[in-house]
């Protein structure tokens, strides 16, 4: 009787002939074999120009840092993603000399995403001298290219640096941002209406952007969300809902929803005479 080969082998040919299938089918639309791995191992999730079907890594996992680096260089001589992502791994591995250089030179060639990236590192003085100036010049360029977070990255910059002095100006930038489906332009302007900062309160617009925010896993989002259906703010009050969103917000990491959480579970409060905290009674 002939013996087939092991199944381990069958595996292992298949997985081959798929990755060179995939190859083959991003080589048809223009893209390289260095590109495709590019992409998979070092892709931001965030950058406008990420392909479509590939969902990106907030940061790369050390194991992949130096496949990465391998890739992103090969393919960053014709991609200027390329040169984005070989930037991201390069900080990733602690080169931050080599990551700024790469930075530089993608967002020379007109990538939003390493405007930020760049930008970042000068608002907080990582691996290079802190300039504000520098980073809200990359800021602007971004969001004027039409990047989202660009623009909530300025609104932020200009909050940390005491000089929002034109809160109308940040709630136009973040509407922009916000009609772009930014869940954090939507959740910054929606913090802004909730507040009436910047303009007049509104609550039921403001509860319409967290939920928008909100569906897309923002978990202050979640978290302001679940406040206002609590309380009945800006829509119809629902306990039931309240406690879904603090719940989601909780298991995103969000430290207030686990206290509104208990909260909930634990409405009546004695004190003492002087207001001070004796127990919660649960029911």
């Amino acid at each position: 009787m002939t013996k087939g080969p092991p199944p381990a082998a069958i595996a292992c040919c298949f997985g081959l002939a798929m990755l060179a299938a995939a190859f083959t089918r991003s080589s048809a639309h223009g893209q390289s074999a260095d590109l495709v791995l590019c992409d998979r191992l070092a892709a931001d999730p965030s950058d406008p120009e990420k392909p479509a079907d590939i969902k990106g890594v907030a940061s790369i996992p050390p194991s992949d840092i130096p496949t990465a680096i391998r890739f992103c260089k090969t393919a960053s001589v014709s991609s200027r993603r390329a040169v984005y992502q070989l930037g991201r791994a390069y900080a990733a591995n602690q080169q931050m000399p080599a990551a700024l250089t790469a930075y530089r030179k993608a967002a020379d060639k007109g990538s939003t995403a390493a405007m930020i990236a760049l930008g970042s590192l000068y608002a907080t003085g990582t691996g290079v001298t802190k300039d504000e100036d520098e980073a809200r010049k990359l800021f602007e360029r971004a969001a004027s290219a039409g990047n989202p977070n660009g623009t909530t990255n300025l609104v932020a910059l200009f909050g940390a640096a005491g000089t929002s002095s034109d809160p109308a100006q940040a709630r136009a930038l973040l509407s922009k941002a916000a009609d772009a489906n930014s869940a954090e332009a939507q959740f910054q302007l929606g913090v802004m209406m909730a507040e009436g900062a910047g303009g007049p309160q509104d609550d039921v617009a403001a509860r319409a952007l967290f939920e928008k925010a909100a569906a897309q896993n923002h978990a202050a989002a979640l978290d302001w969300l679940g406040s206002f259906a609590a309380s009945g703010r800006g829509g119809p009050q629902d306990k039931e809902a309240a406690k879904g969103y603090y719940e989601r917000a909780a298991a995103l990491g969000n430290e207030d929803a686990k206290v509104q959480l208990e909260r909930l579970k634990c409405p009546m409060v004695l004190t003492t005479k002087k207001g001070e905290i004796l127990t919660h009674l649960c029911f």
